[in-house]
């Protein structure tokens, strides 16, 4: 059933939150701290267990791939919430960090994904109907 998947997701985003809030408790900040990418990964390990065994339905998969779809405008819109200006006028520290982040996160990309580089083969395409001799 469909419903079974966006419980899955409510329960992941529950989880998510209680311990988004506890990181930001111990870091003495008064803001959940990571409960949303916490969720997330909750959800992806979840999910994958159940497909792997055997558990999930394609309807209760259903349920979960618009709320998969959604992901960046909520990670948007929670961003949106934070205090931006008090972080852009705090210091250089908060910009660069901002892009240090980014830039370890696309540098970690290949690595991750696992794929190799591979070189173009353009010279070896056929070109203008030519054929192979």
């Amino acid at each position: 059933m469909v419903i079974y998947g966006v419980a899955i997701l409510a329960g992941c985003f529950l989880v998510g939150s209680i311990v988004g809030e506890f990181i930001g408790v111990l870091m003495g900040v008064d803001s959940n701290v990571g409960g949303v990418g916490i969720a997330m990964l909750l959800l992806i390990i979840i999910v994958d267990k159940l497909i792997k065994a055997g558990k999930i339905s394609k309807p209760s998969l259903d349920g979960l791939s618009f709320w998969n779809q959604m992901y960046i405008p909520v990670v948007i819109a929670m961003a949106a919430s934070q205090n931006v200006l008090g972080a852009l006028t705090g210091g250089p520290l908060a910009i660069i960090a901002g892009f240090g982040v980014v830039v370890i996160s696309w540098a970690c990309v290949p690595l991750l994904s696992g794929k190799k580089h591979s070189e173009s083969t353009f010279h070896e395409a056929i070109v203008r109907g030519e054929t192979d001799a």
